[in-house]
């Protein structure tokens, strides 16, 4: 078969893409070798909402007694929960399905393979080849669970998220290894089940991409809940028991022996980049990532990536975007779409973490901006004196922004706390119209929310604060 464009991968980056290529005039396929929706919607983003979910709901009848409710004792039902969860997950996935016939979109699977200049062959699960030809190609083959070589899985003492968002049944204790987003997530939601969480962190604070003020808010929260946290440590072996696992731990202090049901290694993700043909073409790699221009074009005119195989933030919303930005590129050079697309800035690109309590960021961390050179004003509001957060019975976090002292520029946004994750996008929408502060403050936020509280950091960086 012949295209205009085929797209290798359908995740976040992969299915929007194909779906922009075919909005624009291209006639597009999608090649997928498992499950349409890629890792986010099937292993990642989506199931994991879904999970952390069933754990926040465990919270509130726990502690029904603060807002006057009286409740019998909880109990998880563990295999309902993830019941629940792969529903969600193949609900969205669907929904990808019936995006592609919306658009006339065709889906091939198989396993994919650049072939030569403008081919692509597809094996199918029988063993059967075929070849097809398009003008653009588009790699988006996503990423997979990074693993260390003293933390092999094999799905059963050593596990990864695909495996923890699926187990037949709850483990009493984990130790989970890496406090990144996926680790501390799955903390929180199997904490909150009633299993027994230690974290294991190789640097000196969990989190340790976010703001050290909201790494050291997160431990603290964490800490409370009953979750322990190791930092300078890390796993060097691991071996398995009778009844479980023992990790051989090494800290500062010296090695210890950590015992638990089972290890997740939550230590990041690895690129997909291995057998789909980049040497046969001579696509140019560095550090196990593809290499592009700013319009996701490789070396290889014809050939671009997009999403966790390209440097840059391994986001589904970057994925996303990348995709878009690179189908609108090459559509405008060939007349198809009137307007060039603006390259992503990659310093105002939100990130989400999930956990309970949420955290959401963007821009320079403090440390960051003093270290870029900015002379910095910083503004601090805790929830505490939120009048929403008060009456939500969440006051645990705060809003942390930082300004240029000089020019007054939106440097960043710090944020831990109930629902964060949906107020992150003011600051993303005002450093991207390089808005003032004096706009910000001017422009009135309703009362009484949690993202009220953005503007009350700012009014405390400025000494204008009215609630603290």
């Amino acid at each position: 078969m012949a295209y205009d464009v085929i797209v290798i991968g359908s995740g976040p980056g992969g299915y929007v893409a194909a779906i922009r290529a075919s909005q624009l005039g291209f006639k597009t396929a999608v090649v997928e070798r498992e499950n349409l929706g890629g890792i986010c919607l099937n292993w990642g983003c989506i199931p994991t909402k879904a999970l952390l979910k069933s754990a926040q709901v465990m919270e509130y009848i726990q502690h029904s007694k603060d807002y006057g409710v009286t409740v019998g004792d909880a109990k998880a039902d563990f295999p309902a929960v993830i019941k629940r969860s792969r529903g969600a997950a193949d609900k969205m996935s669907k929904g990808v399905q019936f995006l592609m016939k919306k658009n006339k979109i065709d889906v091939i699977m198989g396993n994919a393979k650049l072939k030569a200049k403008g081919q692509v062959e597809v094996t199918d699960k029988d063993g059967k080849a075929a070849v097809h030809e398009a003008k653009h190609i588009i790699l988006a083959t996503g990423a997979r669970a990074r693993e260390l070589p003293n933390l092999k899985f094999d799905g059963k003492t050593v596990i990864g998220y695909r495996e923890a968002m699926n187990l037949p049944t709850q483990p009493k204790s984990m130790i989970v290894v890496g406090s990144g987003a996926i680790g501390v997530e799955f903390a929180y939601f199997y904490a909150s089940m009633g299993t027994k969480v230690t974290i294991v962190e190789f640097m000196p604070r969990i989190v340790p991409v976010e703001d050290e003020d909201i790494s050291k808010e997160l431990e603290k929260i964490y800490k409370k809940k009953g979750i322990d946290v190791m930092t300078n440590a890390s796993v060097e072996a691991v071996e398995a028991t009778k009844s479980g696992v023992k990790a051989k731990v090494k800290t500062a202090t010296g090695e210890i022996s950590l015992e638990a049901d089972v290890v997740l290694s939550a230590v990041g993700i690895t690129a997909n980049i291995e057998n789909i043909g980049l040497e046969t073409l001579g696509v140019k790699t560095d550090k196990g990532k593809v290499l592009v221009d700013q319009y996701y074009q490789t070396n290889v005119p014809g050939v671009y990536a997009i999403g966790d195989i390209v440097p840059g933030q391994a986001l589904a919303h970057v994925a996303s975007k990348e995709g878009i930005i690179c189908v609108e590129a090459f559509a405008y050079n060939e007349k198809k779409y009137n307007h060039k697309p603006t390259p992503i800035n990659y310093n105002n690109v939100p990130g989400c973490t999930y956990c309970s309590p949420e955290i959401a960021s963007v821009g320079y961390t403090e440390k960051q901006a003093k270290e870029a050179g900015y002379e910095v004003k910083v503004g601090k509001f805790p929830f505490s004196a939120s009048g929403k957060a008060v009456g939500a019975g969440a006051t645990e976090g705060f809003v942390k922004v930082i300004f240029d002292a000089k020019y007054g520029e939106w440097l960043g946004t710090h944020m831990i706390g109930m629902n964060v994750t949906e107020a992150i996008v003011q600051t993303v929408t005002a450093r991207t119209l390089e808005t003032t502060y004096q706009e910000v403050l001017n422009s009135i936020h309703p009362h009484p929310t949690m993202s009220e509280s953005v503007k009350d950091a700012i009014e405390v960086a400025y000494g204008e604060a009215i609630h603290l």
